[in-house]
């Protein structure tokens, strides 16, 4: 299992877009139901920083084929101050939710 943590800052007046596009991408995952795949992504409390978190079976990351993933990450370099940073995890514990 994969578990991928993806962190960026968009800039001033770019997060409710942001946002938007984050919530396309997840109505377009509760209609495919991906297996194997867990997926949630936080706006902290600055307003402007956001967390994406990622567990994924098997080799194919599912959101390759979300069409509004593909729209998210399209302009993401333009709505960011900070881009996105991917950090593999390896897990070292869990209480129902990476299993």
């Amino acid at each position: 299992m994969r578990h991928v943590i993806v962190r960026y800052k968009v800039k001033s007046g770019q997060a409710e877009l942001n946002e938007q596009l984050v919530k396309a991408v997840y109505e377009e995952l509760h209609e495919a139901k991906p297996a194997g795949f867990k997926y949630a992504t936080f706006r902290l409390e600055d307003g402007v920083s956001f967390t994406h978190i990622a567990f994924q079976q098997g080799e194919e990351n599912p959101l390759a084929a979300i069409a509004a993933f593909g729209k998210f990450t399209e302009n993401i370099a333009d709505r960011c101050e900070i881009p996105p940073q991917v950090t593999e995890m390896h897990l070292v514990g869990s209480y129902q939710l990476a299993d």
